[in-house]
C-alpha cells in the first residue's frame, strides 16, 4: 500500500474507534482534541513500519540521519517486509510506545508532569503524517513544526490527553500491516520464523495467493500496492477520516454537525 494511503488509513482507524458521536465504534471515547490530534499520530504510526524501507517518507525526515537510522533498521530487522512487518513487530511497537509513555519531567511550573516521551515520539509521527499527507506543502521544515506545535500543545495544556497515546501509536502500526496484508505482497507474519507451503499449495490457483512459496501471507482483494482497487477504497476512506476530523473542530468550536445537518435536512422540501 502507498504511504499517503497507510496514513489515511490509520486516520480513519483512530476515528472508527474512538468517534461516539454516530460514525465510530466508541470503544476509546476521546475529547475532540484527541480525536484531531490523534488521527494524526495514527496516521504517523501507520507509516513507521516503513522504516526498514530506504526510500519511505520516514528515510528523507532528516537529511543523512534519517536515511542512516533507515538504513539501520532495515539491516537489524532483515530487510524491507520482514521483521517490522510481522506479528513481532507489532508488538515490538506496543512495547515501545509503553515505555515511552513512562518518559515524564516535572518542571515546577507544570500542575502534572509533562509527558515528554509520549510528546517527542507524538511531534516526529505527525511530522511524518502532515509530509506525507500534503499538509506541510512538501517541505519538511513545515511538517516538523506542524508535529511539534500539536505534541508541545497537547503536553501542557492537555497533558490528560495522552492516556490514548499507546493505543493510538499500536493501532497506526498495525492499520499499516493490514493494509499490506490486503496486497499481493503480502507479510511474514510470524517472522523470524517463515513457513514455506507443500509444492501441491502452490500449483493451486488461488492458494498460492494467499500463502507465497516464499512463505508470505496475503489476503490480496486490493492487488498490487498503489493499484486502482487500492485508489477506489481511499475515497470512501479520506471522506471518513475528513468527516470525523471536521466533526471534531466543529465540536471544540461549540457546534453540532450532526445536530446541524439534521436541521438542514428538516428544512428542504420535500
Amino acid at each position: 500500500m502507498m504511504g499517503a494511503h497507510h496514513a489515511m488509513t490509520g486516520a480513519a482507524a483512530w476515528i472508527a474507534v474512538t468517534a461516539t458521536a454516530g460514525h465510530g465504534l466508541g470503544l476509546f471515547p476521546v475529547t475532540p482534541v484527541g480525536t484531531i490530534a490523534g488521527s494524526l499520530l495514527c496516521a504517523g504510526a501507520a507509516l513507521l513500519a516503513d522504516a526498514d524501507h530506504n526510500s519511505a517518507t520516514i528515510s528523507q525526515s532528516v537529511p543523512v540521519l534519517g536515511r542512516l537510522v533507515t538504513t539501520g533498521i532495515s539491516r537489524a530487522s532483515g530487510g524491507h517486509r520482514h521483521g517490522l512487518h510481522s506479528l513481532l513487530g507489532l508488538f515490538s511497537a506496543w512495547l515501545l510506545a509503553t515505555v515511552i509513555g513512562l518518559v515524564l519531567w516535572e518542571p515546577g511550573w507544570a500542575t502534572e508532569p509533562v509527558r515528554v516521551g509520549p510528546a517527542l515520539m507524538s511531534a516526529a509521527a505527525i511530522a511524518f503524517a502532515a509530509k506525507v499527507l500534503g499538509l506541510s506543502k512538501q517541505s519538511w521544515g513545515l511538517a516538523w513544526a506542524i508535529g511539534f506545535a500539536v505534541a508541545a500543545f497537547i503536553a501542557v495544556f492537555a497533558p490528560e490527553q495522552h492516556s490514548w497515546f499507546v493505543i493510538c501509536f499500536t493501532l497506526g502500526y498495525g492499520v499499516h500491516l493490514l493494509g499490506d496484508l490486503l496486497t499481493t505482497g503480502g507479510l511474514p507474519l510470524f517472522w523470524p520464523w517463515i513457513p514455506k507451503p507443500p509444492r501441491w499449495w502452490c500449483r493451486v490457483p488461488v492458494l498460492e495467493n494467499l500463502w507465497s512459496s516464499g512463505g508470505y501471507l496475503s489476503v490480496p482483494v486490493l492487488g498490487n500496492a498503489g493499484s486502482l482497487r487500492e485508489w477506489l477504497l481511499l475515497i470512501p476512506v479520506t471522506a471518513y477520516a475528513g468527516y470525523g476530523v471536521l466533526f471534531a473542530l466543529l465540536e471544540t468550536w461549540g457546534v453540532n454537525l450532526e445536530a446541524a445537518l439534521v436541521d438542514i435536512a428538516g428544512a428542504l422540501p420535500l
